[in-house]
């Protein structure tokens, strides 16, 4: 009654009796039909009851769930889903890197292993009201089962491949550049999925405001090459923004500016794009890192667009460059959790936060633990090229492994006298390898090893003496002494 009648004063004198203020749902003009699809849907199929169909429902103001499932079913769109909160309704695509919302039910991404769809629990109004069951109705091949929890499954493996990939940098923290503050500043994978035929514009390059840019910015070295972020070259970003300057011609009329410290093409056939860029498609580079990208206009030229203020070392020289849209070719960095990964396996890591191999030339897929082995970006930024090169190596090298049906391990390892053992722990603790572990039955420490590289740092910090080497032990040592001094 509210909805249909919201200035009627025996209506609101009623609706505020109730603790009614404001409906949820409003109703444009007389479309409304009165027909109660919206209310059976929301009753019936969701379990809300939040459509006003009697007093009783006003009780409480927190039930709409804001699915827009009333908007869905009604036959004369008088509900419009835009009155409802779009925070509420919109649940970001994480492979769009949230450009474009998606259902509860949906696949991951396109390449997805399995294909197959997966429930949002925390979105999905099955697990908020126990009702709407509407896709396991509608399956034809009853695959949806919501008593399905995770399990974790436990597999014996010969070897393991560490394939854990990188996180993008996030420009928020350099607020000279404006992301987040300014909508038309993106990232360049925002740009990627922005430019991508299956993304969530069809592959047209648009402004927020949906028109197409007029001129384009593009900033490299985001948080690389960096002292306050990271020191080292992320390696893909010269040539990721070389590839998004051609299609921005290609696709647009708009002028490109590139604003680099030094473009590092070194591939196979890089040099030769980066001269065709230049030469063939007309765009501008300029040598100087951008200190700010701001909208604060100094003439009618910048008004309504971003100014990127940048050096031009070669010509020695400060520029205001006024663009429509600036991509950010961010950084590539170690995962979040590389720390935890890295201790589950034993590995190490270097200074910068990937995974370390072995030895950066002669195995640099190989760690120091037989067996674990580590492909892609978790161990350094690299292209395409070659992660798929370092993945196949990775491959050849387990399928060696598990062709042998044997491991080699080193001569030298570490054993425990049990009797002198007092289980502390200490050795378990200055192991990087993860090779003594303590034994709760008997309260000692026993030694993978498998694992064990023989490196001697739990025989030097076991405090009670019971850790030893093989072929070094205290006996041997002390004999190998006395032979010296008596054959003096």
């Amino acid at each position: 009654m509210l909805i249909s009648a919201p200035n009627a004063k025996a209506i609101l004198d009623l609706a505020k009796e109730y603790g009614v203020e404001d409906p949820k749902i409003k109703i444009e003009g007389m479309n409304c039909i009165f027909c109660g699809l919206c209310a059976r849907m929301c009753q019936e199929r969701i379990g809300a009851r939040a459509i006003p169909v009697s007093a009783e429902v006003f009780r409480s103001e927190e039930k709409c769930l804001r699915c827009g499932a009333c908007a869905f079913i009604c036959p004369t769109k008088a509900i419009k889903p835009e009155e409802f909160d779009p925070k509420a309704i919109s649940i970001p695509f994480e492979f769009e890197v949230g450009m474009k919302s998606r259902p509860p039910i949906y696949i991951p991404f396109p390449q997805a292993v399995p294909n197959l769809p997966v429930l949002d629990r925390e979105r999905c109004v099955h697990f908020l009201t126990g009702k709407c069951e509407i896709c396991k109705d509608l399956c034809e091949a009853k695959a949806i089962d919501f008593e399905q929890t995770d399990e974790v499954v436990e597999v014996k493996v010969g070897s393991i491949i560490l394939a854990t990939g990188y996180d993008q940098f996030d420009p928020s923290v350099i607020p000279e550049y404006g992301y987040g503050r300014y909508e038309n500043v993106i990232t360049g994978l925002e740009f990627e999925r922005l430019s991508n035929a299956a993304g969530p514009t069809a592959g047209q390059i648009l402004l927020k405001n949906g028109r197409p840019p007029r001129s384009v910015a593009i900033i490299h070295c985001v948080g690389s090459r960096d002292k306050n972020f990271h020191p080292y070259c992320s390696r893909v970003c010269c040539m990721y923004a070389l590839k998004f300057a051609h299609l921005i011609r290609e696709k647009t009329d708009a002028e490109v500016y590139q604003m680099y410290i030094d473009m590092r093409c070194f591939g196979e056939g890089y040099e030769e794009f980066y001269e065709r860029v230049g030469t063939e498609d007309g765009v501008n580079f300029i040598r100087g890192k951008a200190s700010q990208v701001t909208d604060q206009a100094l003439n009618e030229e910048e008004e309504g667009k971003l100014i990127v203020c940048v050096e031009d070392t070669l010509l020695g020289s400060f520029m205001r460059v006024p663009v429509e849209m600036v991509i950010l070719c961010t950084a590539l960095e170690p995962r979040a959790n590389a720390e935890e990964v890295a201790r589950l396996f034993s590995i190490g890591r270097r200074a910068d936060g990937f995974f370390l191999e072995r030895h950066v030339k002669l195995a640099p897929i190989a760690t120091m633990t037989e067996g674990l082995f580590i492909a892609g970006c978790c161990e350094c930024p690299k292209d395409i090229p070659d992660t798929v090169a370092q993945a196949k190596a990775a491959a050849c090298d387990v399928l060696s492994l598990l062709a042998r049906g044997k491991v080699e391990i080193e001569p030298i390892v570490a054993s425990v006298d049990e009797e002198v053992c007092s289980g502390c722990g200490l050795c378990g603790m200055v192991c990087q390898y993860g090779a003594p572990s303590l034994a709760e039955l008997k309260r000692v420490t026993v030694v993978n090893q498998a694992l064990c590289k023989g490196c001697g740092a739990c025989a030097v910090t076991c405090p009670s003496g019971a850790m030893n080497l093989s072929h070094f032990t205290r006996r041997q040592m002390l004999e190998e002494v006395e032979a010296l001094t008596w054959s003096r």
